[in-house]
């Protein structure tokens, strides 16, 4: 048997190291290493595959595609050291600026969906200069897109409706994460605003970033960027359709085509799919309804008018109240009207679809309309 097998086989089977077996026979160590088994059309892939993420604004380094080559069947893939190495020889990687180490990071992460989301918006341009608004709705624990809309511009009442669709789709978070916009907060003007009034009656937990502190939402913020960088690889949307067409879309690769080195290179949706949701503490046991919500003023006569299925009905909140401005936030069994000014809760209503007057359970019965006496 000659030297160099001799050599080959106390590798293999663990009798020597390369080191050594190298410096025992007298071999240099590449020649005990298998060559570069990496064939043209692997590479060509490679290169294709970050050519193609790139332009459409996507991760691109080799562990995301070492992914999409599994994806794609090539199993096991080529380690990520490889693709690395084919990257820079094609000169496909540029340098980047020295990072600030992981580890100087304090890292948050919600245990469970639902557990928290985080809320922002950020700028847009479409093709004619006009500046837009996106609301963006991501959830803490997976990063899951939940949901990502336009507005000219982003308001409190949008920042509640789109909160409540959400809700609706994906069940009441336990709690909320956001910066100190307007829209989300009035706690230094010594108020609240609608969004917090209905976080209220939601059982919802609500957390607010520190002042010129973004970080706290860093989830949310690095997202705008991702966002951002596959919008600037898109056709200029020209107006919010397109905008909201091409969104829907980001969302989907966001979701469910982008592993996340976070998640174990898991996608943001199986990882909101592996485990059980968190709900608000007073909501445990309770199935979340379908959600919606109306602003109005209550009449002269104290009621506020409630279409349900086709029906007029009309809530007894009581005459002190008349001309105040509300929220009513309704679910599949109740209506809550809350005074949008000092957010009291002004009344109570039970859904009863066979009445036209819906009485204000907070109070005792009496001589209202069409209420026995």
């Amino acid at each position: 048997m000659s030297k160099a097998r001799v050599a080959v086989l106390k590798v293999v089977t663990n009798e020597l190291t390369v080191t050594d077996a190298a410096e025992r026979y007298g071999f240099s160590r590449r020649h005990l290493h298998p060559g570069n088994a990496t064939s043209t059309e692997l590479r060509e892939l490679i290169i294709e595959l970050r050519l193609k993420l790139t332009s459409a604004g996507l991760d691109a380094g080799p562990v995301t595609i070492a992914w999409h080559l599994a994806q794609a069947g090539h199993t096991p893939p080529p380690s990520t050291s490889t693709i690395r190495r084919i990257l820079h020889a094609a000169d496909l990687v540029v340098p980047e600026p020295r990072k600030r180490p992981r580890s100087s990071y304090h890292r948050f992460e919600a245990a469970q969906p639902n557990e928290c989301w985080q809320s922002d918006f950020t700028h847009w341009r479409l093709a004619d200069g006009t500046d837009v608004e996106i609301l963006n709705w991501l959830d803490d624990h997976s990063r899951y897109l939940l949901a990502c809309t336009v507005h000219t511009p982003v308001t409190g009442d949008i920042v509640v409706t789109q909160f409540l669709e959400t809700c609706n789709t994906h069940g009441i978070p336990a709690s909320t994460l956001t910066d100190n916009g307007r829209v989300y907060t009035a706690r230094f003007g010594g108020g609240k605003n609608a969004f917090e009034y209905t976080l209220a009656a939601l059982g919802v937990t609500q957390k607010n970033g520190a002042a010129n502190h973004p970080q706290t939402q860093g989830k949310v913020e690095r997202l705008h960027q991702t966002q951002k960088r596959w919008l600037a690889g898109q056709p200029v949307a020209t107006t919010p359709a397109d905008l909201q067409a091409q969104l829907d879309r980001f969302r989907t690769i966001y979701n469910e085509q982008r592993p996340h080195r976070a998640l174990d290179r898991a996608t943001p949706a199986q990882a909101y799919a592996a485990r059980p949701k968190a709900t608000p503490p007073a909501d445990q046991d309770q199935p979340a309804g379908h959600y919606r919500l109306r602003y109005d003023h209550v009449d002269t006569w104290g009621k506020v008018s409630f279409r349900r299925a086709g029906k007029m009905h009309h809530l007894g909140v009581g005459y002190a109240h008349r001309g105040t401005r509300i929220l009513a936030i309704a679910d599949d069994t109740n209506v809550t009207v809350i005074n949008l000014a000092t957010g009291e809760i002004l009344s109570h209503h039970d859904i009863d679809p066979t009445k036209h007057y819906w009485r204000n359970t907070q109070r005792t019965p009496g001589r209202w309309p069409g209420v026995p006496t």
